[in-house]
């Protein structure tokens, strides 16, 4: 007998073995009977785009593919199409979930996301939750709060801070006040135009003066020089500069309007995210990152409300969190419970505005009740003493006169204190 010399003698033969069914295979406590369960009992049709018309090829089973796509992000967290691919092929839980399909392709998947799902993932999350609720009994007056700040996929060397760019701009007022006196002086006063100065100055209020400035001169830009070896004259040297500072202006004042009301920050490669201070290490060791603070409210074990916000601090995102809450539910909570990261006077008189209790300790809490060396410090302004007047007096014995009033920092109630 003639051997092929290609013949390879370690292959082994493995015969075909009973049972051919999938399930049989798969543990009776894996998640993925318990994921399918929940499925079964929402229509999954509401969340694919109508098509008015049926051509070509039978495609794949819409169904399927959304429970291939959230149970990966479920197991996986955020999982890349590729990966779903090689799940399908060679995972039995996923193998199980097709249900006799062929496995598709990571371009099904990423058309399917495309062009066949709505915009439903928090209307998915709803009615999950739906199911779970009625089915155990989960008690929604109870909520636990916590956050977490999760990093950012941006440039971390690319932040702007509105506090900056604020003070950066009152620089250049100043400078075009000093510009303004400089036109006036020497070039208008000639004319008998004077240009009126303000202590800030608005976009449209500097282009009015640049064409005011280049009309009374009669500027042409198409004769400016520059470069070595040409001389500028007074008039182009100041329309320049005006323009120089105009342009810084629309910089500034494009960095604040993104910042808005509430963030003091962002990153330029991701507008939406804030620099925050999160921890990198075991050991604690902090550093300026962009992210987001991610915020939930658990009940009975379960996530009720996932809400994200780009604020630094817990205690901005607890409002948006209960009015989410109450959007989804159609009430407000009774007991919220959060640790003392929430606790401010706004958000107290909130509670008490809407009817829920406050199980939320205020920041300085364990330190004002148990430490007694803490709360008889003479140097806290709450320790110090009055005279007959109603004047402070601090323990070095000097008094503090009363000022004025000023509204608190944030706070949206009306809050004031001394100066």
């Amino acid at each position: 007998m003639q051997t092929n010399k290609n013949t390879n003698y370690n292959d082994t033969v493995r015969q075909l073995k009973l049972p051919l069914e999938i399930e049989k295979l798969i543990d009776v406590s894996d998640p993925v009977y318990t994921f399918c369960e929940v499925m079964d009992h929402i229509d999954l049709s509401k969340y694919f785009v109508g098509k008015g018309y049926k051509t070509g090829r039978p495609g794949c089973d819409k169904h399927k593919l959304l429970k291939v796509i959230l149970f990966a992000f479920m197991e996986n967290g955020v999982c890349s199409l590729r990966e779903i691919e090689k799940l399908c092929r060679n995972d039995i839980r996923y193998l199980y979930l097709l249900d006799g399909m062929k496995a598709a392709s990571f371009a099904t998947f990423g058309n399917f996301i495309r062009k066949d799902l709505t915009d439903s993932i928090e209307q998915i999350f709803l009615d999950v939750n739906a199911c779970l609720f009625e089915k155990d009994h989960v008690d929604l007056e109870h909520t636990y709060i916590d956050g977490t700040k999760i990093e950012a996929n941006a440039n971390r060397y690319t932040w702007v801070w509105k506090k900056s760019c604020t003070k950066n701009r009152g620089k250049v007022f100043k400078k075009i006040s000093m510009l303004m006196d400089a036109m006036n002086q020497e070039v208008l006063g000639y004319s008998g135009v004077k240009l009126e100065k303000r202590e800030e100055y608005a976009i449209t209020y500097v282009s009015e003066l640049l064409n005011l400035y280049k009309k009374e001169t009669n500027l042409d830009e198409s004769t400016f020089v520059s470069g070595r070896g040409h001389r500028k004259g007074i008039r182009q040297k100041q329309y320049q500069e005006m323009q120089g500072y105009l342009e810084r202006l629309k910089t500034y004042a494009h960095h604040i309007e993104i910042c808005g009301d509430a963030r003091n920050s962002y990153s330029k490669t991701d507008h939406d995210a804030t620099f925050m201070r999160k921890k990198r290490d075991y050991m604690g060791n902090d550093q300026l990152l962009p992210a987001y603070n991610l915020q939930t409210a658990v009940c009975d074990e379960y996530i009720a409300v996932v809400d994200v916000k780009p604020y630094a601090s817990d205690v901005e995102c607890f409002v948006p969190l209960m009015e989410k809450f109450k959007e989804l539910y159609g009430y407000y909570l009774k007991y919220p419970v959060a640790d003392a990261g929430y606790g401010s006077y706004n958000n107290y008189l909130y509670c008490e505005e809407h009817g829920m209790e406050k199980y939320m300790k205020f920041p300085m809490f364990k330190k004002e009740t148990s430490d007694q060396k803490y709360h008889t410090n003479p140097y806290r302004a709450v320790n110090f003493k009055r005279d007959e007047s109603g004047n402070l007096i601090c323990p070095n014995k000097k008094r503090f006169r009363f000022k004025s009033r000023q509204h608190v920092y944030k706070n949206k109630y009306g809050r004031t204190e001394e100066i």
